[in-house]
């Protein structure tokens, strides 16, 4: 019985020697959120396709693959070992533009379900959180020097009037895109958040 409770008193005291911090505090929100909106962009993705034919996924999945995301002119790390050797400031700086290219783009994802009208609000409280975590982080360094170049153009002729079979490609592009840029910034924020655990390991 004295061995246990000995046992408890140490490890009680181990944690309390590792408090968490107020930066540990901001980036656990942060990915807490990205994950959410991740999972979201992964079922409203797979309720659509659910509704197309095997033929139309086919398609348009081929289309996908030789297009292109919006967020693709943001420059971000090439692969896992590039994410992984990047400072926390770039993974922070990337994740906000992601973010932010979605403002726009995400009010075409609202409308006709609970789940899809918190995406707008949730990508700006993820905005505001990762924007807390910069200035935390940047130490004085201008990481926006030129704010012109946050604005990307909305998704091509999306808002247009389209034909059918456009509009299917647009919405599957918006869709996939979605999913694909919120995984970027959840992989990103969860790297970053790492960092700040230097026992932890950090692969991914």
């Amino acid at each position: 019985m004295n061995c246990v409770v000995l046992l408890l008193s140490v490890v009680s005291l181990g944690v309390s020697s590792q408090p968490i911090t107020d930066g540990q505090r901001l980036f656990s929100i942060a990915v807490s959120r990205v994950q959410h909106l991740h999972l979201l962009a992964q079922r409203l993705f797979s309720d659509f396709e659910s509704t197309l034919q095997t033929e139309e996924q086919r398609q348009l999945n081929k289309i996908f693959l030789q297009d292109f995301c919006n967020s693709d002119y943001i420059i971000s790390p090439i692969d896992k070992h590039e994410t992984q050797r990047s400072s926390v400031l770039k993974l922070l700086s990337i994740s906000y533009r992601l973010v932010e290219s979605w403002e726009f783009p995400s009010r075409s994802l609202s409308g006709g379900s609970a789940p899809r009208n918190q995406i707008s609000p949730k990508l700006s409280e993820l905005k505001t959180g990762i924007l807390l975590l910069i200035r935390a982080n940047q130490d004085g360094a201008e990481l926006f020097p030129d704010s012109s170049a946050l604005q990307l153009a909305p998704y091509g002729n999306y808002y247009q009037s389209l034909g059918a079979d456009e509009s299917l490609r647009r919405t599957y592009e918006l869709l996939a895109c979605f999913k694909k840029d919120m995984h970027k910034v959840e992989t990103y924020l969860t790297v970053a958040k790492c960092r700040l655990s230097p026992e932890a390991n950090c692969t991914l």
